[in-house]
């Protein structure tokens, strides 16, 4: 008899379109492969509904903040009933940006250097700073938002202006631009599942190049690289997933540059809808989506 699984999908972050999509996604395939399935918003209901349906596994379709940065997992854990994705601690560690950098370069993982700016200080000298530690261009983002939500390229001419669009965060982060090429790897459990490049018009792979279809992002499997090149890519995505404590599946954001990989962040919980690139990878090595799904279920864990 297959198992019961509530699937949490929508939330209040940035990123609830794409998690509502993503929740639609991994009910329509386990429904018709025969899974009894409820989906759930992340609401005060969501504890009654969980004692209600008295699920196997729940699977965490949230993305963004209070979805995967430790905030939902801490609420699932006092349930004692597996749950998909990473646990607290590794999903607050790769959600902040600054300290899963910090573990990047303890542990010799190339990643673009960095300053943060933080909103309640004077930084009348950030350009000289920049200058400084950095040089233009810049990239800048909050530190704990995923799908390249409010992330800029700024040069020193807009970068003020640019900055003042993300007064609502407390703080973010100001790294160098890495040109090069965009390539991603996906790893599930210990399993290096594979890597697409991707080629798109607009400045670099933004949210409107994920997410819409109009951008023409240009998806391209398989990675053209040198064998021990793909060897290194693999490695490394899979040492920063084992680092951070990282369970089911993770993708790790590269910048291929000079001969050198750039980490530039790692998601513990990529999407899974008709433009995302975990299922494409794996659809590509012969896995199917449904099989990347029960992957994912088998691995749920309420470990930490």
């Amino acid at each position: 008899m297959k198992k019961k699984i509530l699937i949490i999908s929508g939330g209040i972050s940035k990123e609830r379109t794409i998690s509502l999509d993503t929740g639609m996604q991994v009910k329509k395939e386990l429904s018709k492969n025969g899974y009894n399935v409820k989906i759930t918003e992340p609401d005060f209901k969501l504890l009654k509904v969980i004692k209600s349906f008295k699920p196997d596994i729940i699977f965490n379709g949230l993305h963004g903040q209070f979805g995967e940065d430790g905030y939902i997992q801490t609420i699932l854990e006092t349930t004692k009933i597996p749950y998909t994705h990473s646990g607290v601690i590794p999903s607050a560690i790769a959600m902040d940006k600054e300290l899963s950098k910090r573990i990047f370069i303890a542990n010799n993982i190339h990643t673009p250097k960095y300053i943060l700016y933080f909103f309640d200080k004077s930084n009348y000298d950030l350009i000289k700073i920049i200058n400084k530690k950095l040089k233009f261009p810049v990239v800048i983002k909050p530190l704990n938002e995923g799908s390249s939500v409010n992330v800029f390229i700024c040069n020193k001419i807009d970068i003020l202006k640019k900055i003042e669009l993300l007064k609502t965060y407390k703080r973010i982060i100001i790294e160098e631009f890495i040109p090069g090429r965009e390539i991603q790897a996906a790893i599930i459990g210990s399993r290096k599942l594979g890597a697409i490049e991707l080629k798109t018009k607009r400045k670099f792979y933004d949210y409107q190049a994920k997410y819409n279809t109009k951008a023409k992002t240009k998806h391209i499997i398989p990675v053209d690289l040198k064998k021990d090149e793909y060897k290194k890519l693999m490695s490394l995505a899979l040492k920063a997933h084992r680092l951070i404590g990282c369970r089911g599946v993770t993708r790790s954001d590269f910048k291929f540059f000079n001969g050198k990989f750039y980490l530039l962040e790692l998601n513990t919980q990529p999407g899974m809808t008709n433009l995302s690139l975990v299922p494409e990878i794996a659809s590509y090595h012969g896995l199917s989506f449904i099989k990347l799904i029960e992957l994912i279920l088998k691995d749920a864990s309420t470990k930490k």
